[in-house]
């Protein structure tokens, strides 16, 4: 068995751009597209396999019809979802419920996710957090429209990372390229969108009820490990997130690299350089599930990685 290759889809926006064109070299035809939904089974955009002998086949059905590829002893949904965001303007700021709200009220999973920035522009900035002590004290001046008391502002530089738990109030701000790791769900909260219209003059929905029944008040800001080690002569591996639900890091190679692995299964993004892995050539943009049958990597190249797994059940 070898690498799994996905066929990322895109998904315009009104605050979208052309980045995934410029930087990634994606086949885009509009200059709003704001997703790329890399490795997907959601019922909102589901990524399709590329090549091989399950070419064509949608990951669901990979996933269900053939679990020795991801040591699945059960049936659930495929339970991660990778993306990069082209932020061209601010994101509405927003809040995720976690999965015992989203499946109460959703029917859906909740949503916790990370972001590792990409790319950033001299004067981006992202929100992260609020300064409310309590609910009532958040509501009280959603109330009053006093957004700039309200929200935590960060500037940000490229390789950065933070990690989103659910119920962190939060929004990528213009000029901002990300990759997002996150649960396989759709599920956003809209608390602010800075007035902004569609094409047909409509506000979008804002979700303020939901969203004040799941924020946490106080915010704690989640510091991300930052964890950074050698794991070969020419390769360092950097931790990005580690929750109940994934684990992600970078990995950069500059030469070549053998590994074992412990994961049930690995989804990878290469962001930047080019390789060889296996025996099988890997480029900036290729996403790629490395599956269970695969227990030993060997890579010779000059790339960086954003590898992410399952979080093992204790």
């Amino acid at each position: 068995m070898t690498l799994i290759f996905l066929e990322p889809i895109f998904k315009e926006r009104i605050w979208g751009g052309n980045k995934l064109k410029t930087d990634f070299g994606y086949p885009i035809s509009s200059n709003l597209t704001g997703e790329c939904w890399a490795i997907s089974a959601h019922a909102q955009g589901e990524t399709l396999i590329r090549g091989g002998k399950f070419a064509g086949m949608p990951l669901s059905q990979l996933w269900n019809e053939y679990p020795e590829l991801f040591a699945n002893t059960k049936k659930r949904p495929f339970p991660l979802m990778v993306k990069i965001l082209d932020a061209n303007q601010d994101l509405s700021v927003q809040v995720h419920p976690d999965d015992k709200f989203a499946q109460l009220v959703e029917n859906e999973m909740g949503k916790a996710e990370c972001w590792y920035i990409l790319d950033a522009t001299r004067d981006a900035q992202i929100i992260y957090g609020h300064t409310a002590k309590t609910g009532e004290e958040f509501k009280q001046k959603v109330a009053q429209n006093q957004w700039s008391q309200l929200l935590i502002s960060h500037k940000v530089k490229r390789g950065e990372f933070f990690d989103v738990p659910p119920g962190t109030v939060h929004a990528l701000g213009a000029g901002t390229l990300v990759l997002e790791v996150q649960q396989s769900s759709d599920m956003t909260y809209r608390l602010f969108d800075y007035e902004r219209t569609d094409d047909h003059g409509n506000l979008r929905e804002l979700h303020l009820d939901k969203a004040f029944a799941v924020i946490k008040a106080p915010h704690h800001a989640k510091t991300a490990p930052n964890e950074s080690r050698k794991i070969g002569p020419n390769a360092y591996f950097t931790s990005i997130a580690n929750n109940q639900y994934f684990q992600t890091a970078k990995v950069e190679i500059t030469g070549d690299l053998e590994l074992t692995l412990s994961a049930a299964y690995l989804l990878v993004s290469v962001i930047d350089g080019f390789a060889n892995m296996n025996g099988v050539e890997i480029k900036k943009g290729d996403h790629f599930i490395v599956p269970n049958t695969l227990r030993k990597l060997s890579i010779v190249g000059y790339v960086t990685l954003i590898v992410a797994n399952e979080t093992p059940a204790h």
